[in-house]
């Protein structure tokens, strides 16, 4: 699973604090290989990674590796 076009995708919609958004607009100004997408994909990722609630036997199931790569392609931007 990669962050390309092909990839199904979920709009959506989120009120966030304005000082967060001005900061994230000032990160993207500054750092033009990033956009919204990338930003919230990695960050979203991150998160559900951090916060994983395993049963703590063996591998980790499918959905999980899918929500590590798609931080990993974001990370990284990996699009292909």
């Amino acid at each position: 699973m990669t962050l390309n076009t092909t990839t199904p995708k979920v709009s959506l919609m989120a009120e966030v604090p304005e000082e967060l958004y001005e900061a994230l607009q000032t990160y993207l100004e500054g750092n033009p290989a990033w956009n919204q997408h990338r930003v919230f994909c990695a960050a979203l990722s991150l998160f559900l990674m951090q916060n994983n609630r395993s049963d703590g036997q063996g591998s980790a199931p499918k959905g999980h590796r899918d929500v590590n790569r798609i931080y990993l392609d974001a990370l990284f931007d990996y699009t292909a």
